[in-house]
């Protein structure tokens, strides 16, 4: 509702697209909580009060998560985006009734086609098995659809995460106050003043100087910032930003760091392969070979991670135009971000165990995709991922203080000048 244009406010569509966003936030939480109810369990392991927590509960939000990814994804988002393009079949009596029966038409002919086209591609590399799973609708159909959804979002993750990552370091630069190297703040609060000073005694002196050029515009515009600079407490000026650039970058560096190291595992391990599994077995042993600190650890990567991603996503050329916008957003463009948040956030338990982050194996269908059994395609994700964010964060970190060091340089200059006129 905020993001909405008034204009276009229909309840059941927003209610959908609620509750598939709702679907989203739950899969991105899946492994966290996992992780933390087996450190629980390790901490309390014959506290009355904690024996609601087992296996059983924790499989069965899988399962539960599992099925709801699929009921939106595959009927309740096209469901909506068809009602919202419906106008009613030609000739029929205009009204909501009409637009839901071409609607459920419309759904059911997409279905029929994604349905057909999943059979012919599994009867190309499965012949017998497709033959024998006709009819079989739930146990085969929807599970290899997820996968390959599932394989898109994997894929997409690999693509935005690194981008994301690099991102993460502009956008938080760009909130907090930089510290200027090189740079006396006082010196370039007198650098602006000088400059606006010549400026006006060039409009009053001659009505042709009204043509400024782009240096003495960003003198100007730039004074303002400055001004907030300078109100800002020296810890906010000098701490702040360093702190956070630090926290980022460690977060960034671990992250790569693991990934690295689960490339040695697989070499050697055959355990370290991403698999499914029917029963967690909570309380037994904790997840990370450091402890409960790795395990929080775990859970702040893989949240960090998640962020970086929807950063990446929504920063790259071919998505920036499906960012919402305060009051401006079409219920088309909703339903594209619902869509799209729920694709990467599903995906994200896959993503996370593929790339070595965590040792809890997936559970119920989230560890039946057929691709995760392959070595080289794991190995590979692991070299990829490795590879591009460490290209990714060089460039980020070279480029910065090649831009701040040439800034303080130039702006060092220009002062000087102008205190020689």
């Amino acid at each position: 509702t905020h993001f909405k244009k008034n204009a276009e406010f229909v309840t059941g569509k927003l209610w959908l697209c609620t509750f598939t966003l709702s679907v989203a936030v739950c899969a991105v939480l899946l492994l966290p909580i996992s992780i933390l109810s087996n450190e629980v369990l390790l901490t309390f392991p014959h506290s009355y009060y904690m024996q609601w927590l087992n296996g059983s509960l924790i499989r069965g939000l899988w399962n539960l998560v599992f099925l709801f990814s699929n009921l939106s994804l595959v009927f309740l988002m096209p469901f909506a985006y068809f009602f919202t393009e419906s106008e009613g079949f030609a000739g029929s009596k205009k009204g909501i009734m009409a637009r839901v029966y071409e609607t459920a038409v419309m759904l059911l002919l997409l279905s029929l086609l994604v349905l057909g086209i999943v059979w012919v591609a599994s009867a190309l590399l499965h012949l017998n098995t497709a033959r024998e799973s006709l009819y079989d609708l739930w146990e085969y159909y929807l599970p290899h659809l997820y996968s390959g959804i599932s394989l898109f979002g994997v894929l997409l993750l690999l693509l935005c995460t690194p981008f994301g990552l690099s991102r993460m370091f502009s956008i938080t630069g760009s909130l907090l106050v930089k510290p200027r190297l090189l740079e006396n703040l006082e010196e370039t609060m007198n650098c602006t003043v000088f400059e606006e000073a010549s400026l006006f005694r060039k409009l009053k002196s001659n009505t042709s100087c009204w043509i400024i050029n782009n240096h003495e515009l960003l003198f100007i515009l730039a004074a303002s910032i400055i001004e907030l600079r300078k109100r800002a407490s020296p810890w906010q000026r000098n701490l702040g930003y360093p702190v956070a650039m630090l926290l980022l970058l460690a977060l960034t560096a671990v992250s790569v760091l693991m990934v690295c190291f689960h490339v040695l595992e697989l070499l050697f391990d055959e355990s370290a392969m991403p698999r499914g599994m029917e029963d967690p077995h909570l309380g037994l042993a904790s997840f990370s070979m450091f402890g409960s600190l790795g395990a929080a650890v775990q859970v702040v990567i893989i949240l960090y991670l998640m962020v970086s991603s929807v950063v990446g996503f929504y920063s790259s050329a071919l998505f920036t135009g499906l960012l919402p916008r305060a009051q401006d957003t079409t219920l088309t463009q909703i339903i594209g971000n619902c869509v799209s948040l729920l694709i990467l956030s599903s995906a994200l338990p896959v993503f996370s165990r593929t790339l070595g982050i965590t040792r809890f194996d997936l559970l119920g269908d989230f560890g039946r995709y057929n691709w995760l059994g392959s070595f080289h395609i794991v190995f590979l994700y692991n070299m990829l991922f490795a590879g591009l964010t460490s290209a990714c964060l060089i460039n980020t970190v070279t480029w910065a203080l090649q831009r701040e060091l040439i800034r303080a340089v130039s702006l060092s200059r220009s002062y000087d000048k102008l205190k020689l006129k």
